[in-house]
């Protein structure tokens, strides 16, 4: 009798902890995710799911290891969409770093995780051992994550797979440079942003947004940059309707 309660308890969390979760739902780390499929597709080939941020993959199930926010684009991508501020290196991922020291041919790269990046000297477009790249300590660099993993240093360069800067490298120049949350950053460089679109019919600036989440701006006047940079940190918990009407009454010289 006491072997048979016992296997009744453990039949029901198991159901508890396989729970079906639909797009919306809020989710904490430790759940393991599942999803329902169409009726029209149940009798199809199975497609690949694509995890992306929040989710890792432990075996034959996908675990959650963020709290937010279910999310899912089509045809098959699903993340978690969190407010995190903590920046987590990820390998391919493009960031902007702070140089912090020079240690021989290797550059000290302040990212906002929880450990310094290395940069070596020779990872920039042209750089060999007479040509080095003027790098000072301070200096932002906009760089690519080639390793990222918990097991080693992370390593960035400045090159992409050819060899070419692709608009990476050393940079920022009077500009301004702050923090927002990743979940910012994510809509900052989603294709056709409604953020950037916005501020674009304002006034021309430029920026340079890091998946870590740091963003430099710079306008053509000091006092534009200021905009720019409050405007965006104002995006973080807004509507898009709220947004808008603020953008407006800046652009119409009402505040």
């Amino acid at each position: 009798m006491v072997c048979l309660f016992v296997c009744v308890i453990l039949s029901y969390f198991y159901v508890i902890i396989h729970v079906v979760y639909k797009v919306g739902n809020v989710l904490l780390p430790g759940d393991v995710f599942s999803f329902q499929m169409p009726e029209s597709i149940t009798d199809s080939k199975p497609e690949k799911v694509v995890c992306g941020p929040g989710l890792r993959r432990n075996g034959d199930e996908v675990l959650v290891c963020k709290s937010g926010i279910l999310r899912h684009k089509q045809p098959n991508l699903y993340w978690i969409d969190s407010q995190q501020r903590r920046y987590v290196p990820g390998k391919g991922e493009s960031v902007i770093g702070i140089i912090t020291a020079k240690s021989g041919d290797i550059f000290k790269v302040d990212v906002g995780g929880s450990e310094q990046a290395s940069l070596s000297y020779l990872a920039f477009e042209g750089a060999t051992k007479r040509n080095r790249p003027n790098v000072q300590v301070g200096d932002l660099v906009y760089s690519q994550f080639i390793i990222a993993n918990k097991d080693m240093e992370p390593e960035l360069v400045c090159i992409d797979s050819c060899g070419r800067a692709n608009g990476m490298g050393v940079f920022g120049a009077g500009g301004l440079l702050f923090k927002v949350s990743l979940g910012l950053v994510r809509r900052l460089l989603a294709p056709q942003s409604e953020i950037a679109k916005d501020l674009e019919k304002m006034f021309p600036f430029e920026i340079v947004v890091g998946m870590n989440g740091r963003v430099w701006v710079k306008s053509k006047t000091i006092q534009q940059t200021l905009i720019v940079a409050n405007l965006l940190e104002s995006c973080e918990n807004m509507t898009a309707q709220q947004r808008q009407t603020l953008f407006r009454r800046v652009a119409d010289g009402s505040i």
